[in-house]
């Protein structure tokens, strides 16, 4: 399993939080966040696909990739509130599960696959759209 660190490719131009190509998954611990890798790496998801982020480094990244000035200026998308969203859990102790998804990966499976764990909030994030998973609860 990967250390999670925003690197290339998990920002949009304009340095906010947008993981292109993963899942985005909140779980409310530790426990339920490596169950659910587990239940992940079980289902063929391999090792390199799959990262827990602990609530404070998640948090501290997120904040560091949330453009604040989008108060400012007008725009239709809004992965600045997605990410001000992930920040909050975070902030409340939620772990965080980055799933590396393959357009051959579908939401629905993986939902599936993870079916009774409590999911707090998750996005699918793709080139040019959010796909709500979990609505935040």
């Amino acid at each position: 399993m990967k250390t999670f660190s925003i690197g290339a490719g998990m920002t949009n131009m304009r340095g906010v939080f947008y993981p292109t190509g993963h899942m985005v998954l909140m779980f409310p611990t530790e426990r339920d966040a490596r169950r659910a890798c587990e239940l992940l790496r079980a289902d063929g998801v391999s090792d390199d696909d799959l990262c827990v982020a602990h609530p404070q480094e998640f948090e501290r990244q997120i904040s560091d990739a949330i453009d604040e000035s989008e108060d400012l200026l007008p725009s239709v998308a809004t992965e600045v509130d997605t990410a001000r969203r992930f920040r909050h859990l975070a902030h409340q102790g939620h772990h965080a599960l980055i799933v590396h998804a393959s357009a051959a990966t579908t939401s629905e499976h993986v939902l599936q696959v993870l079916r009774d764990l409590p999911i707090s909030y998750g996005q699918r994030y793709r080139r040019l759209v959010i796909e709500d998973l979990v609505a935040s609860r």
